[in-house]
This record gives C-alpha cells, sequence and structure tokens, in this order.
C-alpha cells in the first residue's frame, strides 16, 4: 500500500476563529533556535502560517532537527527531549482538532501489537510499562475516548503455571485500567480459534501452528505462539488496508538505552508509532524489522569464547590494583560495541573483527574499593547464562536517523511489523525449536520480495533479566538451580540452528524461492554446511577449554590478594564461590564433557537432525501455500 505522506490530510485551511494553539512549538523554537539550526526559519513560517495542513507539516519539519541535536552528544538531553515528546503530543492534539472541525478522518494506521508470553510476568510488565510510556509521551492516534484509539496489544498466553497466567491476566487488567486497549489471549481460547479452521487446513499448518492436545496446550512455543496470535489479529482487523502488525517479545521494551558518565539509561525518545506510519505510507514496504539495542539477542551458547576474555581481562587488571583502593573501574575510555561484537563467530555472520577485549564499568554508585567491585561483579557472573553480556550490550546509535531503509535479511521477533499483506511472510521451522529462526526466515522473505523487506534504526531495548534476577522467569532451554546452569538444550538447538540457517542462506541463492526445494539438492548444500560448521564450532570449543583453564589459574592459583579475604572483607569468600561457580558451569555447558558438546559430536545424533532440516525445507513451499491461503 503505497500512499503518499500528505494524504490523510485535510485540503482546506483552518478558519481564523480556531487559532490553533502551538505553545510547545513555539516554546521549543524560543528555547532552541539558538543551537539548532533551521529552528529559527521554522519560527519565521509559524507566524505566517494560518493553514493547519502547513502547520502540521511544520511539526514534521522541526522533529528531525531535534533528533540530531538529541544524540550529536553536545545538547541538555532530557530538556530537549522533553521538547521533542511535548511537539508530538501538540501535533496530535492539531491532528484532532482538525478532524474534528474539518470533516475529515485521521486515516493513519491502526496498530495490533502481539506479545507472546510464557512464564514471564516481571519481563510483561516491563515490555506494557513501556508501551503505555510511549502513548503517554507521544499519544500517537490521541485517546480522547479515555483509550488510546490506534493502539491495540494482544498478550498471548503460553505459560505452564497457572500462577503466572494469573499474574499476567492481571497485567493485563491493570494496564486497561490505565487506558491501553490490551486483551489477553488465554489458552482456552487459542485452541478454539485454531480449531475453529478446517481440518484439513489446520493439519496442512500443523508445524507452523501446533498439534498440542487442549491438556496441553501450553509452551507451545516461540514461534508457535506468536503464529497463533496472527489468527486473533486478524480477528481483531477492522479495517486490513489500514492496520499494522507489531510483533513484540515480552524481553523487548520501546525504548533505548542511552549511556553517560553515570552509566547506561533507558530514555522513551523513539516515536515507534508515528514514524512506522509514514514508513507504510509512503513506501511499498511489506514487512520491516529493527534490531535490539542492550543485551545481546543470541544465546550464551556462541558468547562464551569472547566472554572469557572480557572476566580474564577484568581479573588481569583486578590483580594490579589494592583491594582498598578507590574503585578504577569509572570513567574508563568506551569502545563502541559494534554489530555482533558478542558473538564469537561474528564473520560468519559477514561482520568485522572486534577489539580482543572489552572492559568491564562497575556499576555501582558512591565511594566503594575494588573488593565492593568484585563482589558485584561475581554476583552477575552467572546472569551470562540467561544471556547477559556484562561487557559487551549493545548501545544505541543514531547514525543517520531513525526511519532510513535498509535491505534487510534477518527477522528480529522481538521487534518487526507487517502490514495485511506482508503477514504471509511467517517465521517457519518452529515445530524444529531451532534457534536462528528469525535469520533463517529473513533469507527466504528477502529471497522472495526482496526491499519490501526492510530494516530501520528503532530497535527496542532487550533485557535478558530483570530486576528480581534470572531465575524469576522461563528461558527455553535453560534450566537452573542454585550453582549450576544447564544450557546444553539451547547450545544443541543453537549448532542445529546454524545449520538450518547458513543451509538456507545458500539454498536461496542457487534455488528458486517460490518453488518447492529438490531433495537432492537441499542435502548437498547441507552436508557442505555442516562440515563447515563442524570445524568451526570445534575451533571454538577448544578456545573455550582453553580460556576457562586459564582463567581458573589466574582467579584461584596465582595468590592475587582476593585469596586473603580475611584481609580485605570476609564476604569475598562468597564471590569466590560464585566466580568458581561460573567457571564450573562453562565446563560443564562447553567443556570436554558436555552434554551438548557430545551430540553435536555424535554422527547419529546429527544424521536425525539433518532429516528434521531436509524434510522442513522440501515442506517449506507447501506450508507457505497453506498460510497463504488465509489472507
Amino acid at each position: 500500500m503505497n500512499r503518499p505522506l500528505q494524504e490523510h490530510r485535510s485540503r482546506s485551511t483552518s478558519s481564523p476563529d480556531l487559532a490553533p494553539a502551538t505553545p510547545a512549538l513555539q516554546d521549543c523554537i524560543a528555547r532552541h533556535s539558538t543551537a539548532i539550526p533551521g529552528l529559527a526559519e521554522l519560527g519565521k513560517r509559524l507566524a505566517a502560517t494560518r493553514d493547519a495542513d502547513a502547520l502540521i507539516d511544520l511539526y514534521e519539519q522541526c522533529a528531525p532537527l531535534l533528533e540530531k541535536a538529541l544524540w550529536s552528544g553536545e545538547a541538555d538531553f532530557h530538556p530537549l527531549l522533553a521538547s521533542y515528546q511535548a511537539l508530538f503530543r501538540e501535533q496530535e492534539a492539531l491532528i484532532a482538532q482538525r478532524c474534528k472541525h474539518g470533516q475529515v478522518s485521521d486515516d493513519r494506521h491502526h496498530f495490533i501489537l502481539s506479545i507472546p508470553i510464557a512464564d514471564r510476568p516481571p519481563h510483561l510488565r516491563a515490555c506494557l510499562e513501556s508501551i503505555y510510556q510511549v502513548c503517554t509521551l507521544f499519544d500517537y492516534g490521541g485517546h480522547a475516548s479515555g483509550m488510546w484509539d490506534k493502539i491495540q496489544v494482544v498478550v498471548s498466553e503460553d505459560s505452564r503455571d497457572e500462577a503466572n497466567v494469573r499474574r499476567h491476566i492481571e497485567l493485563v487488567d491493570e494496564y486497561r485500567q490505565k487506558g491501553l486497549q490490551v486483551i489477553h489471549f488465554g489458552l482456552a481460547e487459542q485452541y478454539d480459534l485454531l480449531h475453529a479452521l478446517p481440518a484439513q487446513q489446520r493439519e496442512r499448518l500443523g508445524t507452523l501452528l501446533t498439534t498440542q492436545p487442549r491438556e496441553r496446550f501450553w509452551l507451545k512455543g516461540q514461534a508457535a505462539n506468536r503464529n497463533l496470535s496472527y489468527l486473533k489479529c486478524l480477528q481483531l482487523t477492522e479495517d486490513r488496508d489500514n492496520t499494522l502488525y507489531y510483533l513484540i517479545d515480552s524481553d523487548q521494551s520501546l525504548c533505548v538505552n542511552r549511556q553517560t558518565a553515570a552509566g547506561e539509561e533507558a530514555v522513551y525518545a523513539l516515536n515507534y508509532f508515528h514514524a512506522i506510519d509514514k514508513i507504510f505510507r509512503s513506501t511499498d514496504t511489506l514487512m520491516l524489522t529493527g534490531k535490539m539495542v542492550g543485551d545481546p539477542p543470541v544465546s550464551p551458547s556462541v558468547m562464551a569464547a569472547n566472554f572469557l576474555d572480557d572476566v580474564t581481562a577484568f581479573f588481569t587488571r583486578l590483580a594490579t590494583l589494592p583491594g582498598e583502593q578507590a574503585c578504577q573501574f569509572h570513567d574508563l575510555p568506551t569502545q563502541p560495541v559494534g554489530d555482533a561484537a558478542y558473538h564469537d563467530m561474528a564473520k560468519l555472520f559477514g561482520f568485522d573483527n572486534q577489539p580482543a577485549t572489552f572492559p568491564y564499568a562497575c556499576r555501582l554508585a558512591g565511594a566503594h574499593d575494588h573488593v565492593a567491585c568484585l563482589n558485584d561483579f561475581a554476583q552477575r557472573l552467572n546472569a551470562f547464562f540467561f544471556g547477559e553480556h556484562l561487557t559487551r550490550k549493545t548501545g544505541f546509535s543514531y547514525g543517520s536517523g531513525y526511519t532510513p531503509l535498509a535491505p534487510a535479511r534477518t527477522v528480529y521477533p522481538g521487534n518487526y511489523i507487517v502490514n495485511y499483506s506482508g503477514l504471509k511472510y511467517v517465521i517457519p521451522f518452529g515445530h524444529l525449536r531451532l534457534r536462528m529462526s528469525g535469520p533463517t526466515a529473513g533469507r527466504l522473505i528477502a529471497a522472495e520480495i526482496g526491499h519490501r523487506f526492510a530494516s530501520l534504526n528503532m530497535p527496542n531495548l532487550h533485557r535478558r533479566t530483570t530486576e528480581a534476577g534470572p531465575g524469576d522467569d522461563f528461558r527455553p532451554g535453560v534450566e537452573a538451580d542454585e550453582a549450576r546452569v544447564d544450557v546444553s538444550n539451547e547450545f544443541e538447538r543453537q549448532f542445529f540452528g546454524d545449520l538450518m540457517l547458513f543451509s538456507t542462506e545458500a539454498l536461496v541463492k542457487q534455488a528458486d524461492v517460490t518453488r518447492p526445494f529438490a531433495q537432492d539438492v537441499i542435502e548437498a548444500v547441507v552436508a557442505q554446511k555442516e562440515a563447515e560448521l563442524l570445524a568451526l564450532y570445534q575451533q571454538k570449543h577448544d578456545a573455550i577449554v582453553d580460556k576457562s583453564r586459564q582463567l581458573n589459574e589466574l582467579v584461584f592459583n596465582a595468590g592475587h590478594w582476593w585469596l586473603h579475604a580475611s584481609e580485605h572483607a570476609p564476604d569475598l569468600a562468597h564471590a569466590l564461590r560464585q566466580v568458581r561457580a561460573f567457571i564450573d558451569n562453562i565446563d560443564r555447558n562447553f567443556g570436554e564433557h558436555a552434554p551438548a558438546w557430545r551430540q553435536i559430536q555424535s554422527a547419529e545424533h546429527r544424521a536425525q537432525r539433518k532429516r528434521q532440516i531436509v524434510e522442513a525445507l522440501m515442506n517449506y513451499r507447501a506450508e507457505r501455500d497453506a498460510w497463504d491461503s488465509l489472507f
């Protein structure tokens, strides 16, 4: 749907008696025109403008000037951000006023957001709060009715624990009372909606949706749950031509991280709905994806080598500093964390080499010594196995702006938007429960629709853990007790997810994605990629074993000051137990006897997984045809 940006605007002028109120725009120009080139000229045009459409356009021209200044590093960030947010709220009021007095409609897109959720109440609260904040601060579509009119949210349940289901329902009720149109898409309703489909069609969609029975209709997997939520979104759709579907994971928030001298802070600086609406009205985009900032969007199984490098670098520097000295792990020179800097095999994805190590920045405030720093560092170490990376979080970079589009090749499942036609481009192969489903789907989609699958610089903030700690939510493929963490299931799914991804990437370069893939072609590609990945994983495995041994020697056998706990603080003994648990967990999950490593080395297990991969790729076109028939 390629509509000009101005099409939703009235062609009439404002009558003098309407006298549109523009205090936020006037205040912004008065406050910031000296520091921000271009604002003064907008001020002159504001004084001469009576036409409603021209006036609303002034806000559109003002916003990018403020955005650039916000992220320049030179502006007083928070006052300027407050002005930026106020401009959008005022613009929304003018749009509503124009619609009321000009007998024109606001035909910008309606958004239906889908949040798949499985046993994660703290994450769901943070996600819903972020949506509420974006609605409050930017007011897209207005809320004259007491609810934000153009925003609906579907919380798609997949929890096993009934107590968590109840907590999710309570959160839905809480945010509905705050003005969000939120509904809870429960397990019984999901089952009934699925079984409302004709049996023959439902059978053809079994691997995209689910075949689980009513009495066990939970933990269907993120892909199946997300795809089922599409059925609910379709049910809620009133205007297919004017609705966008926004898929967000529960551990995502609609904000970005900003680096400051005091550390990282989350800021609501992106007007997601406004920008995304403009893109879908002014381009022929079918699917749009934004990336993530914050915690890496990958498994710890592909970050262990570089994380060990950074942990070793921390202890190497700590050994040169007295325990009672004021902490020196603040105000360190920062190195920008580039794309995939957290990934042990970033070159596989075409990314450049990163610096060998990244420094640890102490998060403690106030006066404290290295004993306190070590204590805090140690208690955070094992969160790594839940996906947190202490040294290589991705920070937001404004670059050339929020909305310039680039060709996409990866679907970020926690941050993508489609229009009605784009609903066909589903994330497949969920029944295999492999990791890398988004990149795999992205290669297939890019091969089919090219530039109409695009990315923009509007990431979500990704938080693997909450303030309650890593044990307070469900994470598929991770089992944990007080000291032991087992990610072997996730590690196995990562290797074969990589095999699926890179086989698919090679396959779409030599075969027509709109036709069924031939079995012999698939098998040849999978065999080649299997050999390449086995060699790379062996190199990574050897490196992890060696790095883990070196870290153990440095911490426990080199006689450094932290071993003499009585001289410094009695609780260092607890910190050292946490470091010991971390090293033991590294060895347990990635060492010589790690269960997942044995599975990867097993020719019999690989043959079983390869059969699944080959069959899935052979059936892809037929599954897509069945899915497309829903639309």
